[in-house]
């Protein structure tokens, strides 16, 4: 059965800062489905590890933002979709949904599957623990009991650090440890603001609250963007 696209604005998420107010529906909602400012804050969390490393190999630390991107911003935004109250409608059936997920984590897995063969085999332990994580959080298996804030800022915000310093290094230092350190944090403020704001927003009121978690996720993604390009601007011109 072709899915249906429901009512504009009902039971969806389309009306987030994030979804753009141009183009058919269909894309603001593909577009939405991504939370792009996050995946791409998650992508940066990668550059931040490779940044703080004796050396970078520019190539190897794209690569791994590109294996994030596609782990978090298809993969496990996907899997989000499925669940029960429908955040994006019903634009994607499941059986949609489920091939996003696994286009997305396939060529992810082969990407980070090569570097730990190739440059760096620590990764693999880093990569079976993101794995874990992506299904756990984001189908809360186990009853749930990975689908916290302290489980997200971990798997989301430390380990995509340390994987970015381990695919330059294949070893872990203060430095790595101390730079997870801001990647765990930025992300806890992130979900911490993130599921009061969505409750909010699904009660469909205007408040001052919601404006100010709404500046609060902005300026938490804003903060570790230039963290990575600042990180980055130094590392082309030294």
């Amino acid at each position: 059965m072709k899915p249906s696209l429901s009512s504009e604005g009902s039971g969806t998420r389309e009306n987030e800062w994030w979804v753009p107010g141009f183009g058919p529906r269909k894309f603001r909602l593909m577009l939405g489905l991504s939370f792009y400012p996050y995946s791409m804050m998650n992508a940066c969390y990668v550059l931040v590890g490779s940044l703080v490393s004796p050396a970078v190999n520019y190539d190897r630390m794209f690569g791994m933002a590109v294996v994030y991107l596609l782990a978090v911003g298809v993969s496990a935004h996907s899997l989000d979709a499925m669940a029960p109250n429908k955040p994006w409608g019903d634009f994607l059936t499941r059986r949609q949904l489920a091939a996003l997920a696994v286009g997305g984590l396939v060529p992810a897995l082969a990407i980070g599957l090569y570097y730990a063969i190739s440059a760096a085999p620590l990764l693999i332990p880093i990569g079976v623990a993101e794995v874990f994580f992506l299904l756990a959080y984001n189908l809360e298996l186990f009853r749930g009991a990975f689908h916290t804030d302290f489980w997200f800022a971990f798997s989301w915000g430390f380990l995509p650090v340390l994987a970015g310093y381990v695919v330059q290094t294949d070893a872990l230092a203060l430095s790595s440890l101390a730079a997870g350190a801001f990647g765990f944090s930025t992300a806890f403020i992130e979900i911490s603001a993130s599921r009061p704001y969505k409750a909010l927003r699904r009660e469909g009121t205007a408040s001052q609250v919601t404006s100010r978690l709404e500046s609060i996720l902005k300026g938490v993604v804003a903060t570790v963007v230039f963290a990575a390009a600042l990180l980055l601007a130094m590392s082309v011109t030294r």
